[in-house]
């Protein structure tokens, strides 16, 4: 289900009145990931690589300013299907540098260190300051997660939402349009305060138990799971549940022996249009699930507590805030009061 953003956030992203709003002090000098940028001036073009960064610049209305966007897991929100339509997708998954560096942006946000980093898929920092372009990472990215050991890193401390309101917020620092951003990010906590306000309201179980399943390289070997202190992770703490995954690995590899023996309430399962593995379509993740001799036994699956969220939502981005909304609704279609 496409959840719509609200008024506010939608008057937002149109555009509001500069006043009483202290103007951007330049040049700015940032650092995320360890990385030390400096901005003399608001960027006039912006390429971005990652779903989240992509839709935080059409939330903050400055599409007009992307001149390229990567990677993508799900279709644009429904609100910014017009303003997307008008961007070069440079590709669905990573970009080449060449792609990148030929659009002369004046800056590159990027959502994940695996695609700008230090071993970086698309180049790494250096690169890009050499060709005299900054390149900024969204701090949910870097604040509490090690990503020297893998490409998706290991999150030692659990996902707070704060450091996607921080992220939204220096996107509008970066392009002066603070007020906009002010707007956006009171909109997005009331929401995630009503969702956990809603489930509080159910009396649920204090044995409440769920998983993520991102996907699988093979439908025949163990799953890419949410780990403890993952965007997952934070939503099910948030709403008093307990992850059957302890790892503290973004998306570790569990057995489905090892999950059915935690027996969950429910599993979670991601939908998207990529299809790099086959359990990336959803309908299989399903066929699968009622099938196995395993997974059919447990009590998410016979009970039917199956629910669809958008995979991009299970990482940090705007989209995590309406996962959490919709958890909250199947929790509360579940019936599983005391």
């Amino acid at each position: 289900m496409m959840l719509r953003l609200t008024t506010a956030i939608a008057a937002s992203a149109v555009g509001l009145t500069q006043a009483a709003y202290a103007a951007t002090d330049y040049p700015l000098t940032l650092t995320s990931c360890g990385h030390e940028i400096t901005l003399e001036q608001a960027p006039e073009s912006v390429v971005s690589i990652g779903q989240a960064p992509t839709e935080m610049l059409y939330l903050l209305g400055l599409g007009d300013k992307v001149v390229g966007t990567a990677l993508w897991i799900n279709p644009v929100l429904e609100e910014f299907a017009e303003v997307d339509a008008q961007v070069e997708r440079l590709a669905d998954n990573a970009p080449s540098y060449e792609s990148v560096v030929t659009k002369h942006p004046d800056l590159v946000v990027s959502a994940y260190e695996w695609m700008v980093g230090p071993s970086g898929m698309v180049g790494t920092p250096a690169m890009f300051d050499e060709a005299g372009i900054p390149v900024w990472t969204l701090p949910t990215e870097c604040v509490g997660k090690d990503n020297d050991q893998s490409m998706d890193g290991t999150r030692t401390d659990l996902f707070a939402t704060e450091l996607l309101y921080e992220s939204i917020a220096t996107l509008a620092q970066i392009f002066d349009v603070t007020e906009r951003s002010d707007t956006v990010i009171a909109d997005l906590k009331a929401r995630e305060e009503a969702a956990v306000a809603k489930a509080n309201s159910l009396d649920l179980p204090d044995d409440l138990s769920g998983v993520f399943w991102y996907s699988s390289a093979d439908l025949n070997i163990d799953p890419y799971v949410a780990g403890v202190n993952s965007v997952p992770g934070w939503m099910m703490t948030q709403l008093g549940i307990t992850n059957v995954v302890t790892s503290e690995e973004e998306w570790p590899t569990v057995g489905w022996e090892t999950i059915a023996r935690s027996n969950p309430t429910f599993i979670a399962a991601a939908k998207m249009d990529r299809r790099r593995f086959p359990a990336d379509d959803i309908a299989l993740k399903r066929e699968f699930l009622y099938a196995d001799p395993v997974t059919s036994v447990t009590a998410a699956v016979e009970n039917d507590r199956i629910i669809e969220i958008d995979a991009h939502a299970m990482d940090p981005s705007i989209r995590s805030i309406f996962a959490l909304e919709t958890l909250a609704d199947k929790l509360a279609d579940f019936n599983l009061s005391e």
